[in-house]
């Protein structure tokens, strides 16, 4: 029984951090239709910024401050010049844009800063997964409650009717994407610190994207209960599944429940189906 309990403990703390991973994915979905397989790579980058201004004479709050400007730059620059002239186009545009960002990304970090360390917190999963939490609540309530988030919603809902209400779209729009580099700094730090660095970090993009299906692309709140249950299912799959079957079974479960999610609900645990009129 406590091996149990403390396996699901862990799952739960991971989840913690899977879910603030998670949120950036869906923020950028509900307002721009746009999904950012780049979400990985800019966590890495975020980490090996911070890391680089840590070694320079800046120190540790240097170094974040320097790994903050250069995500609110590197967010402002791909708005800039790629999303504002694709967000209207087909999904694919959308997603080979994010793709060869990502590819742009771990290419230069492989030739120019291979030898610079992502800077690690020292911190252990309990602490890393209360703050993840505290961002992710703190980034939800934004998007609920805000006069921000609100526009946003209405973008995200019928954006002629948005624009038609005198919302400035593009100015709201890359407020989302500049929160999405907020949110890859702190996610970069958390995971590298608790998880683990290096060039791994870029596929964190292909380990979160299964939660975001499993809660429903449109569902924060989905996101999160997904984020948790698929820590949890990690967990208790290693924990059960790798030693007699060998290591790496463990990680199955959480795309074993993706694909009877799929099969049974679609649209996710908390998204909605999609209807349209006739």
């Amino acid at each position: 029984m406590d091996f149990f309990l403390t396996l699901l403990v862990d799952g739960v703390l991971s989840g913690a951090i899977y879910a603030l991973v998670a949120l950036a994915f869906v923020l950028v979905w509900r307002a721009s239709r746009m999904m950012n397989f780049a979400l990985g790579e800019w966590m890495m980058v975020a980490a090996v910024l911070a890391g680089g201004g840590a070694a320079l004479p800046l120190g540790a709050a240097g170094g974040l401050a320097l790994a903050a400007l250069g995500m609110l730059a590197l967010a402002w620059a791909f708005w800039r010049i790629v999303v504002r002239r694709i967000a209207d186009g087909p999904a694919l545009s959308s997603i080979m844009a994010t793709l060869g960002l990502g590819m742009v990304l771990r290419g230069g970090a492989a030739l120019s800063g291979a030898s610079l360390a992502p800077l690690a917190l020292p911190i252990g999963k309990p602490e890393a997964a209360a703050v993840a939490l505290l961002c992710t609540v703190a980034v939800a309530a934004w998007w609920r409650w805000s006069r921000s988030g609100v526009a946003l919603r209405a973008i995200a809902d019928d954006r002629q009717a948005a624009m038609a209400m005198g919302i400035d779209v593009d100015r709201h729009l890359l407020a989302v994407w500049l929160l999405t580099g907020g949110v890859s700094l702190v996610a970069g730090l958390l995971w590298t610190s608790v998880i683990g660095g290096g060039f791994g970090v870029v596929l964190v993009g292909l380990k979160i994207f299964p939660i975001v299906i499993l809660g429903g692309v449109d569902s924060i709140a989905g996101t999160l209960v997904a984020a948790v249950l698929v820590g949890v299912l990690e967990s208790l799959g290693a924990g059960y599944l790798d030693r007699p079957l060998g290591a790496g079974f463990g990680s199955l479960a959480p795309t074993l429940a993706l694909l009877a999610m799929l099969v049974l609900r679609p649209h996710g645990l908390f998204g909605r189906p999609r209807v349209e009129r006739v």
